[in-house]
């Protein structure tokens, strides 16, 4: 099969996002599926195999967001009716959603769509100055809107899900999260990274990786992170990543006097320097109460570190086993205890460190991209079906 994604956001912009759509591609190149990507151009990507660049403008409240330019991607249609494209995949609500739909209307195909963003809580964190009862309603029939335009919506896990059905969604919604690719579980050098940032060799290490984004819940973090050091002194907290929320953190930083031991170290090379900051941590800790699946922590738990985390959400499909994991309740002094606990006690963290481990080999990208192909293909056959019953048509011009 022939599957054109299209997306506001791909590296080098590091997401999540852009995570999972790598992940699938890769998955389904490997079993013989072809995968154009639609996605902004930035100013550093380097270039890939059937990734479309678009010319596109940075946003006034986050530059890291991208808006593509619209008439570009509709001028590539004569180019994809002669590519065969079999399905659309939007991955972004933007405007790779709309002209997604578009597309995929042109081309007769069917459009399917990955719910990779929480709206409730991404708006009260960029507008809150509104009222919450309003964003909830803004953000509930926003989505209700853009999944009836698809014929299927990916949910990444079960809470949401259960969520889209709660605001009235009808369409087919299919739990498909995304999986780990073998490269997420090869150890990277962790002492190596300690000597180039200095961090010394025994110092307790905690890290956070991610969008440095309000939406996130780092505040609650660094506030936490005041009783870990009055009970560690030498311990270190990591946040790895880079975004609109990093002023507002090194401001708060410095309030809680804990300028020292917080390292903001930006965004990090996911093939060599990623991996050797995965292990040079001794925990991973994590409160967004915003994500659809939480990938970041099975490529924590891939790298073997233990994970201490709050589950709301997507988090909570992956930490209701369990495995590999601490999960305590959004309270900084219940959060500072367990990670206390876990960074003082050997045994309990190797033991977790190898649960980790043996949870993430369950999450296969390999299976999980399987699964999608299986969507395509039915929508695909599905779409088939219809036009021979209908007769003989050409897609819709324009």
């Amino acid at each position: 099969m022939h599957i054109l994604m299209i997306s506001d956001v791909y590296f080098p912009r590091i997401n999540g996002v852009s995570t999972s759509i790598q992940t699938f591609r890769q998955e389904l190149l490997r079993a013989g599926h072809r995968v154009t990507l639609i996605a902004p151009r930035y100013a550093d990507e380097t270039e890939e195999t059937d990734v479309i660049r678009i010319p596109s403008r940075g946003l006034f409240f986050d530059r890291e967001d991208r808006m593509m330019r619209a008439g570009v991607i509709r001028r590539l249609l004569p180019a994809l009716r002669e590519a065969e494209i079999d399905c659309v995949h939007i991955q972004t609500p933007f405007v790779a959603h709309y002209l997604g739909v578009w597309l995929a209307r042109r081309l007769g195909v069917p459009v399917v769509e990955t719910y990779h963003t929480y709206f409730e809580e991404y708006l009260y964190n960029y507008i809150g100055w509104l009222p919450r009862s309003l964003l909830r309603a803004v953000a509930r029939r926003f989505s209700r809107t853009q999944c009836s335009q698809v014929q299927r919506v990916i949910s990444p896990s079960r809470p949401m899900r259960d969520a889209l059905r709660a605001y009235g969604i009808r369409q087919p919604i299919e739990v498909l999260p995304t999986g780990l690719g073998e490269d997420r579980f090869r150890p990277g050098d962790g002492r190596g990274f300690r000597a180039r940032h200095n961090i010394p060799e025994h110092a307790p290490v905690c890290l956070n990786v991610g969008r440095v984004a309000h939406e996130k819940n780092l505040d609650f973090l660094l506030q936490m992170f005041v009783a870990v050091r009055e009970r560690l002194p030498d311990a270190i907290l990591i946040i790895a990543g880079e975004g609109p929320a990093a002023p507002h953190l090194h401001r708060l930083a410095r309030t809680l006097g804990i300028t020292d031991s917080v390292r903001f170290i930006g965004y990090l090379d996911r093939h060599q320097e990623l991996p050797a900051c995965y292990a040079a941590a001794d925990a991973f800790v994590f409160a967004s109460r915003t994500e659809t699946q939480g990938l970041v922590l099975l490529e924590a738990m891939a790298m073997g570190l233990p994970v201490v985390s709050t589950a709301f959400m997507g988090t909570r499909d992956i930490l209701s086993p369990r495995q590999g994991a601490l999960v305590p309740e959004e309270d900084t002094t219940t959060f500072a205890e367990q990670l206390v606990w876990l960074l003082s006690d050997r045994g309990l963290h190797d033991r977790l460190a190898r649960e980790a481990r043996e949870y993430a080999r369950e999450w296969s990208a390999a299976a999980m991209a399987s699964r999608m192909a299986n969507v395509y293909e039915e929508l695909a056959d599905a779409a088939t079906e219809e036009q021979q019953a209908s007769g003989p048509h050409a897609a819709e011009e324009g």
